[in-house]
């Protein structure tokens, strides 16, 4: 019989932590470079890093996935609903992830050019498959985006609610300090 596992990974915790502050980041960003005039010093500089961040985000989702499915983690604690509930956060998190990605890349290459990630490597552009391409990937990557944040902010709630009004270990095994 395997001993119980009380706390994520150190692998998991940081992969955790670090997509979570690049989600918000990416999100602020896109709301501000949307405003950028054609003659602001950020104009081309912005979408760059905003695409290049997001392969490596998608990436490291890859990544973080398979890393899910191929470690212990810990029993998700709380009411029947509340395991439930998150259970469908986490699912639909890693869904609005990947439209956010599929959408990223439909905006980016409907010309057909690629995706040049800083100076390291390009993901190869496939061009249009629709008329209209970029503006509707563009209207469900902002709404997506959207989504994503008020789902990642009811899990940080609920974390924080588990914390200091369950007082149960659900914050803690994120942060590696299970009692």
């Amino acid at each position: 019989m395997k001993p119980e596992v009380k706390n994520y990974n150190p692998i998991a915790r940081a992969v955790h932590w670090l997509s979570a502050v690049v989600v918000i980041g990416m999100f602020g960003v896109g709301l501000w470079m949307v405003d950028l005039s054609y003659y602001s010093e950020w104009y081309r500089t912005a979408p760059h890093w905003h695409k290049s961040i997001g392969i490596l985000l998608a990436i490291l989702t890859v990544f973080r996935i398979v890393w899910k499915h191929v470690t212990p983690s810990p029993k998700i604690e709380g009411q029947p609903y509340e395991v439930t509930g998150a259970k469908i956060a986490h699912i639909l998190m890693y869904l609005l992830l990947v439209a956010l990605f599929v959408s990223g890349y439909l905006i980016s290459t409907e010309d057909g050019r690629g995706i040049d990630v800083f100076t390291w490597f390009t993901v190869p552009g496939a061009g249009a498959f629709f008329e209209g391409q970029a503006d509707l990937a563009g209207e469900i990557h902002f709404y997506v985006a959207w989504a994503l944040i008020l789902i990642a902010a009811a899990h940080a709630l609920a974390a924080l609610k588990h914390h200091f009004i369950n007082k149960d270990n659900t914050l803690r095994k994120m942060i590696g300090a299970s009692k």
